[in-house]
């Protein structure tokens, strides 16, 4: 990333509704930003849903906010970033800008893990530098597993109850796995970028869930 360059961010929160998101800037890592936002004002950390990287990082941050206040009024309220619109719904605003921008690099996140889908080419996860189909975002149908079905957190042993076909319940809240482990994973084991895949470090009958769908997959 140049000097010059930043960031347009989408974010989602276990604690909002599936419609909601928070659409802002940043000139720092947005793995960075996303921790300043988790405060006492907001009962769980927020995600990454996905990120623009350029130089017009600005003017491409008040493009999206204007693109979505003309399709109706979606803010939930004016003078924040708060948009009632679904996350997809909102990087396929964010795709379409990037495609007017010659520098424009968009990231989805995956299980904690960025995606490149613009510009348009192989994809990548950029954090092996290994080239490989996307797959879709895990959901625990994918593995046979229902709601009241036990799963454990192996980096602590504690454990969890699936309570959706996408979050787990711990102590009454719901937790989205990458959210539940980049809160509760120890110290120690914590990487620079804070972006964790959720089925890696959970475990079911003693087998990891990731484990568990790549052999589904092989089938």
């Amino acid at each position: 990333m140049t000097n010059n360059q930043g960031y347009v961010y989408i974010l989602t929160n276990s604690s909002f509704k599936d419609d909601w998101v928070k659409i802002g800037k940043s000139s720092r890592p947005v793995n960075v930003r996303s921790k300043e936002l988790d405060n006492t004002a907001v009962p769980l950390p927020f995600e990454i849903y996905a990120t623009m990287q350029t130089e017009k990082y600005a003017e491409v941050e008040k493009l999206v906010h204007k693109t979505i206040d003309r399709l109706t009024d979606l803010r939930i309220r004016q003078n924040r970033e708060f948009f009632n619109i679904a996350p997809s719904e909102a990087l396929d605003i964010l795709k379409d800008i990037a495609s007017t921008i010659d520098d424009a690099v968009v990231n989805e996140y995956v299980d904690g893990e960025p995606i490149q889908c613009y510009p348009k080419q192989e994809v990548i996860i950029q954090k092996n530098i290994q080239k490989s189909p996307q797959k879709p975002p895990f959901k625990f149908s994918m593995i046979d597993l229902k709601i009241g079905d036990v799963i454990t957190f192996i980096p602590t042993g504690v454990e969890v109850t699936v309570a959706s076909d996408c979050k787990v319940e711990y102590q009454g809240r719901l937790w989205s796995l990458s959210a539940f482990t980049g809160t509760f994973l120890p110290e120690e084991k914590r990487t620079k970028s804070g972006a964790y895949q959720g089925p890696k470090f959970f475990s079911y009958e003693g087998k990891s869930l990731k484990d568990i769908r790549d052999e589904k997959e092989k089938q």
